[in-house]
This record gives structure tokens, C-alpha cells and sequence, in this order.
């Protein structure tokens, strides 16, 4: 490669892998050298880390790119359709199969297929997954012809395998099989001096008046939290930010209500433009603290902005607790799965990724 195409490569995977942390600058020496060959990769860390991406990062960095790169989270396919998913099927070869499917593996033939939460896969198709690897073939569902792919296949688990192993949920020959080269992919709480970098790149493509500065206390406050959703909660937290404050410099009180959604929200004091206007605020401030949701005489309640902040709110919590499928977010908000659609094209929320 010439020196401008390393350049040029170079800066492309600092612009899907964010950040100058010593753990973001090895993961990223890590990509590289991986993405030179053909290995399998087994990606773990915990959710919301960015596994897909550091996929996604592989594969274009590598001699595939350019070709076919299917992501499948194998926990969120019901049990008795992964097989089909992955390996497709023949009409007619189960109730429902009314044409012919092909599955994720001829359809990233020459290509990547990224299979995320491989934890969750029942057994029995760990069995099925190890001979597609070790043969490099495939046989759809209802059919005994072999078909002959050619899939570099990245995976990934926040879970502890070597514990499933040792309990017999996961397959020891299979996880050997796919972490010829294993990755650990870091908690944002292991590199927050990223958060800065973090918050533009989510900002990046915003509106100038949904854009949220943050002060020195703020950013205190930001980089002290423990993020346990990771890099996915600090994006969801960006978002919530510019529908709730766009525009604003936020300082520390607002940072620590944005990242506690399920706390009531208390209204934000409008900026003094006199001493009388400071009392008249501090005095505001102390009635709405003894009675956060008891309107006054001039001072009224806007009670349909008040329950769409909660359920603005909220949306972000389940979809953050269900990493970001929305099915489960639906469930945890006792809500159907359309209605949680229509609500979050309501409030502009994106699905999630992993």
C-alpha cells in the first residue's frame, strides 16, 4: 500500500473507532494486524461496548472489504429459526417456508458474517455451526445438497465462556474454533478520557441547535459515572441531551439528571437578568424543590411536555436495559412492539445496535 492509501486507511479506522486512550489505540493496532488475515475473531467485552463495530472495522480493514458483512445477534433469532437464518431453507421444509430462503452464510459468501451474542446459541446448533467451520460448507434446512461458502465469521459475547465451557452450555472445540484470535473490547469506564471525542462523534451529524455544550463541572460529572451501558449509553445519553436541552451548556446538575432518567425531572431555572430576578429564582428554585409538581398562581404545569419527558425517559432506560432490542424494551415497558415503534418515531429515537 502506498504511503497516501495507509494515510487514507489510517484515518478511516480512527473515524469508526473513536478515541486516543492507550486501550483504544491497541485495540485499533489490534484491528490492523488481524484484519490481514483470514482467522476467525471472537470479540468479548460487555455490552454496549462496540463490538459490531470493531467487526465492521475488521472487516473493512481487511482483503474482504468491499464484499458482504451481515451482523446476526444470535440471542435475539428465536431457537427454532437460527438454523434457517444462517444456513437458509428449502420450500416447503417446515410449516411457514413457502418459498425458498437463503441464509446468512451463502449470502455473505466471500465476505464476513459477524455472529454477536454466540453465548446464546442453544447447543445442538453449536454442533451444526462448528462443522460449517471446520467443512466450509453448508446444507439448508430440508435439503441434503452441500454448498460449498467461503465466510470469514467474527463473533462476540459479553459473557464468560469459560464458565459456560466448564458448565456445559458452550462447546469447548467451538470456542477454540472461533477465537483462533480473541479481542477484548473495552469499557468505556476503562477509557473516559475518550467521552469527549465520544460526544462530538455522536454530535457530529446534529442540527447546530440540538448541539449541547458542557462545562468543566459537566464533563467532572461525565467522567466519573460508571457507565455501565457503555459507549451505547453515553450515545443514548448524547441524544436525550439535545431533545431535552439542545442548544444549552449544561452544567453538572443537568449531566447527573440526564444520566439518572428514572428521577423525576425537576424544571430548569430561566437565567436572572437582575438581583430581583436571582430572589425571584431562588425562591422558584425552593418551592419547586418542596413541591416539584404543585402548579402556583402564574406558575402553571406543562403536564403533556412533564409525561412525554418521563416517557421519553423511560424509552431510553428499556431500550438501554434490553440492549436495544426493541422487542425486549417493548416487554419491559408492558407495551406492544408496534406501539413502542410508533412512540420512539414520535420522540425521533434510533434503534439501537450492539
Amino acid at each position: 500500500m502506498t504511503e497516501g492509501g495507509h494515510n487514507k486507511a489510517a484515518a478511516a479506522l480512527e473515524a469508526s473507532i473513536i478515541g486516543s486512550s492507550p486501550a483504544i489505540c491497541q485495540l485499533r493496532d489490534m484491528i490492523r494486524r488481524v484484519a490481514r488475515s483470514n482467522a476467525s475473531v471472537m470479540l468479548c467485552g460487555p455490552s454496549g461496548s462496540g463490538k459490531e463495530l470493531v467487526a465492521r472495522a475488521i472487516h473493512d480493514e481487511g482483503v474482504r472489504a468491499g464484499k458482504a458483512f451481515a451482523a446476526i445477534n444470535c440471542g435475539a433469532i428465536p431457537s427454532d429459526l437460527i438454523e434457517s437464518e444462517l444456513f437458509g431453507h428449502e420450500k416447503g421444509s417446515f410449516t411457514g417456508a413457502h418459498a425458498r430462503r437463503i441464509g446468512h452464510f451463502e449470502a455473505s459468501d466471500g465476505g464476513t458474517l459477524f455472529l454477536d451474542e454466540i453465548g446464546d446459541m442453544r447447543f445442538d446448533m453449536q454442533v451444526k455451526l462448528l462443522r460449517v467451520l471446520e467443512e466450509r460448507t453448508i446444507v439448508r434446512v430440508g435439503s441434503s445438497e452441500m454448498r460449498r461458502v467461503d465466510v470469514r465469521v467474527i463473533s462476540a459475547t459479553h459473557q464468560d465462556l469459560g464458565a459456560a465451557i466448564a458448565e456445559g452450555k458452550f462447546r469447548e472445540d467451538l470456542f477454540f474454533r472461533l477465537g483462533v484470535i480473541v479481542l477484548q473490547v473495552p469499557s468505556l469506564a476503562s477509557r473516559v478520557e475518550d467521552i469527549p471525542a465520544l460526544i462530538r462523534h455522536f454530535q457530529r451529524k446534529m442540527p447546530a441547535d440540538a448541539k449541547c455544550r458542557y462545562d468543566d463541572a459537566a464533563l467532572a460529572v461525565l467522567l466519573h459515572h460508571d457507565w455501565p451501558g457503555n459507549v451505547r449509553e453515553l450515545r443514548n445519553f448524547v441524544e436525550r441531551a439535545s431533545v431535552l436541552h439542545g442548544g444549552e451548556t449544561l452544567g453538572a446538575d443537568d449531566v447527573a439528571r440526564l444520566l439518572n432518567p428514572t428521577a423525576a425531572p425537576a424544571p430548569r431555572p430561566a437565567v436572572p437578568s437582575s438581583f430581583a430576578a436571582v430572589q425571584a429564582s431562588a425562591d422558584d428554585a425552593a418551592f419547586h424543590t418542596a413541591h416539584p409538581k404543585t402548579p402556583a398562581p402564574g406558575r402553571p404545569i406543562d403536564l403533556k411536555r412533564e409525561i412525554e419527558t418521563i416517557e421519553l425517559e423511560q424509552i431510553h432506560v428499556a431500550l438501554d436495559l434490553a440492549d436495544g432490542i426493541i422487542s425486549e424494551a417493548a416487554r419491559l415497558l408492558t407495551l406492544k412492539r408496534t406501539t413502542l415503534i410508533e412512540k420512539m418515531r414520535k420522540y425521533g429515537v434510533h434503534q439501537q445496535a450492539a
